[in-house]
């Protein structure tokens, strides 16, 4: 195979082939085929049965060799079919077994390759178990693209190593719409549970405006300095937001706090209202403290608040322009659509000028807010997710809560949100009511025409149609913020263009 490369590892016995193979469960992805060769004894079945454990994120499933079944299937986070070749009568059985299907839903991990090496994809990682002393020595080989991500999980383990946590285990927690981050728990050594945040550089993208990628003009977050900046910030002034212990800025590697695993939704996916009520408090004591815009992070470093300008706010309106117009009617929008629909927004935007500004978390919502029950007041409230905090007016964050795009949230419990809101934010200072709710209209629309955009593109352009299920909800959120009389002239060109709207 051409365009290969190779990895050499020295494993010191049993501990450190299982501490391997669950690394592994943190790098493979759906349509990789994981090649496990070796002599019999040399540890594939103790690398493979680590490696499933980990995907389940259960040491005690049972993993059966599949000597005599051949192919043994998981369904886990990603869909496992374990093939063991030794007994196979002729390679063109390996259609038979059904590979080809489980390597387009999930991952293919084939013991004895070598009995059907050509028909196995030129794509595949081959890991060569061979002993030495009393250890192992583990040879792997992969395409470059893949190898990269084995490398990186490598690396972050000799990192962690560096800080004090060898030998921590790993399992994979979440990763985030764009792809850019992924998140995984630690378990110390002296069983502390942390949350380790994985967020490489990426190259630049190409220019949408100015010469300058989506990133830079939408103003979004491209390394964990923000990060860093903006936790401190909210546990300064009195706020839940996860305690940074480590930070590897070069290469984008956090340890930080496990802040709990509650929710605000119940086991239905349903809002617990106590809980977003309380959420909304948080966010009134947010902005009742007037942020810096310039933070120190690292003694060469400050972080500068973007602000959220009229830029940034046109550059995610247009996703509406841009992917769902094109998904809704299957043709692209006219010039004069285009154009009329960002005059509209020139002058929204315009109406902005003088609202209330401060700091936007910018996804204020159901994923990012953890329950904290032993706390109290303001701090039963985690924050997580805010590296793309802005500074910009204030009603944002309000309509992300109040519409979570997520979620359902009825209309009494959202009546009562905004009644809360608007008493504390009376309580703890001057506070202009009419303005804020009409810059709140702005502000839900503005982010729901994104989101509109926003789901078809990582439908169309990311393989991930599931976020399609939030449209329905995105439009009746759009629907009800067009029903202030400064969204009017944008009611109607939705009118005009054929996005049809829920009536109530």
């Amino acid at each position: 195979m051409n365009g290969q490369s190779v990895i050499t590892l020295e494993l010191a016995g049993e501990a450190e082939t299982m501490r391997f193979g669950e690394d592994l469960a943190l790098v493979l992805k759906v349509g990789d085929c994981l090649a496990l060769s070796g002599d019999l004894g040399a540890g594939k079945s103790t690398l493979a049965r680590a490696l499933l454990r980990a995907l389940a994120d259960d040491d005690d499933l049972e993993v059966p060799s599949p000597t005599f079944t051949l192919v043994q299937s998981y369904d886990l986070r990603i869909p496992v079919a374990h093939f063991d070749l030794y007994r196979l009568g002729d390679a063109s059985e390996l259609d038979e077994l059904g590979f080809d299907e489980a390597l387009s839903n999930g991952i293919c991990l084939v013991e004895w390759p070598e009995i059907a090496e050509d028909l196995l994809p030129d794509s595949r990682i081959t890991l060569k178990l061979e002993h030495r002393g009393s250890g192992r020595v583990a040879t792997i080989t992969a395409p470059e693209e893949r190898m990269k991500r084995i490398r990186r999980v490598l690396a972050i383990r000799d990192t962690l190593s560096g800080w004090g946590y060898a030998g921590a285990r790993r399992r994979f927690l979440t990763g985030d719409a764009s792809v850019v981050r992924a998140y995984e728990t630690l378990r110390t050594a002296d069983g502390r549970d942390l949350i380790l945040m994985d967020w490489p550089g990426q190259p630049e993208g190409p220019p949408v405006l100015d010469g300058k990628p989506y990133p830079k003009v939408a103003h979004i977050a491209e390394s964990i300095h923000p990060f860093v900046a903006i936790a401190g910030y909210l546990r300064e002034i009195g706020l839940a937001a996860p305690q940074v212990f480590n930070a590897d800025y070069e290469h984008g590697i956090l340890v930080i706090e496990d802040l709990g695993r509650q929710g605000v939704l119940d086991e239905a996916g349903r809002p617990i209202a106590d809980r977003y009520r309380e959420s909304v408090a948080a966010l009134a004591f947010l902005h009742s403290h007037q942020a810096r815009q310039d933070i120190p992070v690292t003694e060469s470093h400050v972080h500068h608040i973007p602000d959220f300008d009229p830029t940034a706010m046109k550059m995610e309106a247009r996703l509406l322009l841009d992917w769902h117009l094109p998904w809704k009617r299957g043709a692209e929008p006219s010039e004069e659509e285009r154009r009329d629909y960002l005059a509209i927004w020139d002058g929204l935007i315009r109406e902005l000028e003088g609202s209330e500004r401060n700091l936007l978390l910018r996804d204020f919502h159901s994923p990012n807010i953890i329950w904290r029950p032993h706390e109290s007041g303001v701090r039963q409230i985690g924050i997580i997710d805010f590296q793309d905090a802005m500074i910009g007016p204030t009603a944002y964050d309000l309509a992300s809560i109040v519409q979570d795009a997520r979620v359902d949230i009825p209309a009494a419990l959202a009546d009562q949100m905004m009644v809360d809101y608007v008493t504390l934010r009376r309580s703890l200072g001057s506070f202009d009511e009419p303005a804020f709710l009409k810059a709140f209209s702005i502000m839900a629309a503005q982010r729901n025409c994104k989101l509109a955009g926003l789901w078809v593109r990582l439908k169309e352009r990311d393989g991930k149609p599931g976020y399609m299920k939030h449209m329905p909800r995105t439009l009746r959120y759009l629907a009800a913020a067009l029903r202030h009389e400064a969204l009017a002239p944008l009611r109607d060109w939705c009118r005009k263009a054929g996005i049809e709207l829920p009536e109530s």
